[in-house]
């Protein structure tokens, strides 16, 4: 049986799948007791070819497109990294970001499993 932080994490992948990632977001920043960034379509210049990033100057994640607005894996990556930025300062490391995001996907799997046997 899955814990009320596993549920928690299956919840918000399930809000992001479903195309609610800014709800997604402000429960993740109320769990986690920060800001909700800013959601933004469209990459910054310097940021181009990447599929999402985090700017802490504006606290925004931006993604590439509209379908990436429905990728977990992308708004939980992202989002580790406002997670982990304090006072304009990167804290994390990409490797940790993954770790963050592929954690709520696991959970959101875990769930699945457990209630559609």
């Amino acid at each position: 049986m899955p814990n009320n932080e596993q549920l928690f994490k299956a919840k918000i992948v399930q809000m992001i799948l479903m195309g609610n990632a800014e709800g997604a977001l402000k429960a993740l920043s109320e769990f986690y007791k920060v800001g909700t960034p800013h959601l933004k379509v469209g990459m910054p210049k310097k940021h181009s070819k990447n599929i999402g990033c985090y700017v802490s100057k504006t606290k925004t994640i931006h993604v590439k497109d509209r379908e990436k607005l429905c990728n977990p894996f992308v708004i939980l990556h992202e989002f580790y990294h406002h997670l982990r930025t304090q006072h304009g300062k990167h804290k994390g490391t990409e490797k940790y970001a993954n770790k963050f995001a592929m954690d709520y996907i696991k959970a959101f799997r875990d769930s699945r499993k457990h209630f559609y046997k």
